[in-house]
């Protein structure tokens, strides 16, 4: 079957059965991609829980109270994704995958087994979280959800939680981890009442922003009346007695056990385990799939594996990166995108991801934390020379009431003035969201940090200033690391090369 691709790319497309494993984002920006280039293509969807296309970035707005019940944080409803011509096989696991024959293997709920025939396959099996070595998590007598010990990362453990919350009404909680999904989490538990202990073991919470802005995170939480433990691992999570609380979590400070013995516990009601995720890749590996970095599948820019007819995206995939080559880096924004390259090209295409920067924001009670690009750092370890500026504009003109400071450090390489990272801080009604999407569009176009001074921003009092906060922050680098010359009004760059950088993060 041949048609016209809305963007011209594909030629003689042939009718196919496309099968993508895994219905959260990667999964289903596949299905819908192919379903949308050619309404004909037969696609069905393999979902291992009854949960397809649930938005997992909302789950602590669920806990919270904020998003009222569970099935709003569906961004399609079943009826939805079938009226685009999908078919979904819910509670269905795949347990293997004839490379050769291409077939994939299926056990249904009831331990029924069956196979599927396909012409091209899509691996979306996504990330699971992190069992850090923490006595207590793991053998026989591990502590779980009956227990109050939860980790959290799907559906089936979102209700959990609610379980816990709903039927032994908690009155403290701790948190282990303070990375974006640990503070919403702290920020949601504190909503609904209860006492919260978050640790964090690195010397400041949000490591992915540098500790001069984490500070200001940890300040917050701390006028919310979260209990911030940092520079702290947990050791073991037991059972509470003496009625001082259901579970005991004991740890210990600094890099090392004191002599004296424990140095950290706290008496709680229940604990989150929130310290990240691993590519869950032991499908697509069994069956032949490279393996690389941090342990998640290799595909090209095309998103193929080394498996004929046989792609992969999303969080169990490696990360093309603008600026350092192959990373690791899982996010909701990337497998999107990558599915959607997927699903294109399983239908012949020829698209490629155009790369991840590592764009992310997160919301701490009133406060809005932002990143982009390189920290100095990472900028460091990729060959550049960088330097930071850290600069405070407010949000917008002084004289029109409520402009509040935002915190704005900007990376740039000072042998060629290239933009190289941007990280915000500030309050919720700052536009941190759309400031550091200026900053992401900057440098996916390879533009220098002086050459942000050059776009057309918008403005109006109650909103921004005619240099926009984006700009002051940009114009503070250039006066801090690029010496005016006589006659010149701006500093002419050129772009760093696509090529410049390949080195792995």
């Amino acid at each position: 079957m041949c048609f016209p691709c809305p963007d011209g790319i594909l030629e003689g497309l042939f009718l196919v059965h496309l099968v993508a494993i895994g219905g959260s984002d990667a999964g289903i920006s596949a299905a819908l991609r192919a379903r949308e280039l050619d309404p004909a293509t037969d696609v069905t969807v393999v979902v291992a829980d009854a949960y397809p296309n649930f938005s997992i970035c909302g789950i602590p707005y669920y806990v919270s109270g904020e998003v009222t019940h569970w099935r709003n944080l569906a961004h399609r409803t079943h009826a939805e994704l079938e009226a685009t011509g999908m078919t979904l096989r819910l509670d269905t696991t795949a347990t293997g995958i004839d490379v050769s024959g291409r077939r994939l293997q299926l056990r249904d709920a009831q331990g029924r087994e069956d196979s599927l025939a396909y012409d091209e396959l899509l691996v979306g099996t996504g990330a699971t979280s992190v069992r850090p070595p923490i006595g207590g998590l793991t053998g026989p007598d591990a502590l779980g959800p009956a227990d109050g010990v939860h980790l959290l990362h799907s559906m089936g453990d979102t209700f959990a939680v609610m379980q816990t919350l709903e039927q032994h009404q908690p009155a403290s909680a701790l948190i282990v981890g303070a990375g974006y999904i640990g503070l919403e989490m702290a920020e949601g538990l504190r909503a609904r009442g209860l006492a919260v202990t978050q640790v964090e073991a690195l010397p400041e919470v949000l490591p992915t922003v540098d500790p001069a802005l984490g500070s200001l995170v940890h300040a917050e939480l701390d006028a919310h009346g979260v209990d911030v433990v940092t520079s702290t691992t947990v050791d073991t999570i037991s059972r509470g007695q003496n009625g001082a609380g259901r579970l005991h979590v004991a740890g210990h400070h600094g890099d090392t056990h004191s002599d004296a013995g424990t140095e950290f516990a706290r008496d709680v009601d229940m604990v989150l385990v929130v310290v990240g995720v691993r590519p869950d890749v032991d499908l697509a590996a069994s069956a032949g799939a490279e393996v690389g970095y941090k342990g998640a599948l290799v595909v090209d820019e095309q998103m193929r594996t080394n498996l004929p007819h046989v792609f992969a995206a999303g969080d169990c995939v490696i990360t093309h990166h603008r600026q350092l080559g192959i990373t690791y880096l899982p996010l909701g924004t990337t497998a999107h995108k990558q599915g959607r390259v997927a699903g294109e090209n399983a239908l012949g295409g020829t698209r490629r991801f155009a790369g991840s920067l590592g764009t992310q924001v997160v919301k701490v009670f009133d406060l809005v934390a932002a990143r982009t690009g390189l920290r100095e750092r990472e900028a460091v370890a990729a060959g550049h020379q960088p330097a930071t500026t850290l600069a405070t504009p407010d949000d917008h003109k002084a004289y029109y009431p409520g402009a509040t400071p935002m915190h704005i450090a900007v990376t740039g390489d000072t042998s060629t003035g290239a933009l190289l990272g941007a990280q915000l801080i500030g309050r919720r009604g700052a536009e941190i969201a759309k400031r550091v999407d200026t900053y992401a569009t900057a440098l996916f176009h390879r533009m220098s940090v002086d050459e942000v001074s050059e776009l057309d921003l918008s403005y109006t009092p109650p909103l921004g200033s005619p240099w926009d906060a984006v700009q002051m922050a940009t114009q503070a680098w250039v006066r801090q690391h690029i010496p005016a010359e006589p006659g010149t009004a701006t500093l002419l760059t050129e772009p760093v090369p696509a090529d410049a950088v390949s080195t792995e993060a």
